[in-house]
């Protein structure tokens, strides 16, 4: 990976992208208000849950796709993994969650350069006619920079960690160095998982978190909600 290509990652990933991640806890909030996250074990066992049974068999497969057919403008190629992963997003605070994330970022994706697929993805997206999910967009962006399948499922993966443990910091009585000290001891696992999404394709994605599910099913009912999903 150049150094340009590793610098845009770097943007595409940071915290300060503004994707709108920053409001969304994908199911923490109702753990943290049942009382069932509460500390930094806790929030580890929450984030890799998430990292195991969905962000890693799904979105970063979808991640990993959407880059390589994005680096060969093949944008049928996206189009269709978009269909597959708003086909599994089955709740609904979760699917609107990752569509909304994808038009933000495309918006300020645009005003990096202009790209013909990116362009051509964001006109399909405003006229409704593909959703235009948050890992579609962010591997399509890593794709048309350069970046490998691999690093941006990475990269992918430590973002989403690090949108649960913000989102952590403000629904727990934990500090900054508990959240470090949770990232650090996901990073192993989601290289692992990083590589797997490399090596597999759109027919090999899978998700499996019930618990999860029922918790972002039961946000949308919370008396008093921080968070949007």
């Amino acid at each position: 990976m150049s150094t340009e290509a590793l610098l845009a990652l770097l943007q595409l990933s940071d915290g300060l992208f503004p994707a709108g991640g920053f409001a969304h806890s994908l199911g923490l909030e109702t753990y943290a208000q049942a009382g069932l996250v509460k500390d930094r074990p806790g929030l580890e066992a929450f984030v890799l849950a998430h990292l195991e049974g969905s962000a890693g068999p799904s979105d970063a497969v979808a991640v990993a796709a959407v880059t390589t057919v994005a680096r060969q403008g093949d944008v049928a190629g996206c189009l269709a993994v978009d269909a597959r992963l708003d086909a599994m997003r089955v709740v609904p605070e979760f699917r609107t969650s990752s569509r909304q994330m994808g038009r933000q970022a495309l918006r300020a994706i645009a005003a990096w350069a202009p790209d013909a697929l990116l362009a051509d993805l964001a006109a399909r997206v405003d006229a409704a006619a593909t959703p235009g999910h948050y890992p579609v967009v962010f591997g399509a962006a890593a794709g048309r920079t350069g970046v490998g399948a691999g690093d941006a499922a990475s990269a992918y993966l430590y973002a989403t960690a690090a949108m649960l443990v913000n989102a952590a910091l403000r629904l727990l009585p934990i500090g900054q160095l508990d959240g470090q000290r949770t990232l650090a001891a996901v990073r192993p696992r989601i290289a692992a998982l990083a590589q797997h999404a490399a090596a597999r394709g759109i027919d090999d994605m899978w998700s499996f978190t019930p618990g999860l599910e029922l918790a972002g099913l039961a946000h949308a009912e919370l008396d008093m909600r921080l968070f949007r999903s």
